[in-house]
């Protein structure tokens, strides 16, 4: 099994939304045929695809779920968490019946069956591996941040931690975590996320949210404090799922 992981695929295929993303630039152009092509040549139905957020343009679930279902036909598991823009996400509970495929994440942690190939001599067959995230929010720091942010950073937090501790309780050996937003401010400044990840020994972490040359800049990516962040939003990767 690997491990890839990808984010703000930004999906509009029901006919009732119309959100075309190639008047973002060049790198949107065809962006969905662009990412199935490119999932079609990486990954296996073995493998397992992280995705952080801002999955589809659909206000309901009934409007996401075309896009939903495209994603579903992709070859692998897909492990799910949720974007500042999925206005479509609902009950956990619901979600988490429409495929065996796609698992939903919120609060809990998804512990992977089998050996991961993670290119590293540290991980063995023995090595329990979990995924967890939530949508994370911006962090203190960042202009503009006050105490409505405050409440929902706060909460993200608790919410990450959550799904950390679900990890534990599995017996994960290690962890792998999603958010939608960075970890950070765009001055690399720790954060309540950071910490946290730190804190429970998190492998990788992988996050989207930031698009356009001038933004990608604004989150961290390499090793802090022992964990790897990864910024995977679709632009960034030219809808190449990376390998984690």
């Amino acid at each position: 099994m690997n491990i890839f992981a990808i984010g703000d695929v930004h999906l509009s295929l029901d006919e009732r939304v119309q959100k075309p993303m190639d008047v973002f630039g060049p790198r949107w152009a065809n962006h969905a045929e662009r990412l199935r092509e490119n999932w079609l040549n990486l990954v296996s139905e073995d493998d397992l695809v992280i995705i952080c957020g801002d999955i589809s343009w659909g206000l309901r679930l009934e409007e996401a779920m075309a896009d939903l279902l495209f994603l579903d036909e992709l070859p692998g598991t897909k492990v799910i968490t949720k974007g500042n823009h999925d206005l479509w996400w609902n009950s956990v509970s619901k979600l988490n019946k429409i495929s065996e495929r796609m698992i939903f994440l919120q609060n809990k942690a998804f512990l992977l069956p089998g050996a991961v190939d993670f290119n590293s001599s540290a991980t063995t067959s023995d090595d329990r591996i979990a995924i967890c995230g939530t949508r994370g929010w911006i962090c203190p720091g960042t202009e503009g941040f006050d105490a409505h942010d405050q409440k929902i950073y706060d909460r993200e937090i608790l919410r990450l931690r959550m799904s950390l501790d679900d990890a534990v309780k599995q017996g994960a050996t290690k962890i792998i975590a999603s958010l939608h937003y960075p970890p950070s401010n765009d001055k690399f400044e720790a954060s309540g996320f950071t910490e946290t990840l730190s804190e429970y020994g998190v492998k990788t972490c992988v996050y989207g949210h930031l698009h356009g040359k001038d933004a990608f800049k604004n989150g961290y990516k390499g090793i802090w404090n022992g964990v790897e962040y990864k910024l995977v939003s679709l632009d960034y990767v030219e809808a190449m799922p990376v390998k984690i």
